[in-house]
């Protein structure tokens, strides 16, 4: 979850203007970049090779 403080971050970080999308893409990226953070500390991830056999198997259907 965001919190005020990284926000805060990210709008000191952007150039003086900008408009309202170019805000909500970055929050959304932010956001998307905490939760998978979050995931990869709750090992919540694919290893290269269980990802090879994967893509593997959707080949050979």
């Amino acid at each position: 979850m965001l919190t005020k403080e990284r926000v805060q971050e990210l709008i000191n970080h952007m150039p003086e203007t900008f408009s309202v999308d170019d805000l909500v893409e970055e929050v959304i990226l932010l956001q998307k970049i905490e939760k998978a953070q979050q995931q990869i500390k709750n090992g919540e991830f694919y290893t290269e090779e269980e990802i090879d056999r994967e893509i593997d198997s959707w080949l050979q259907q």
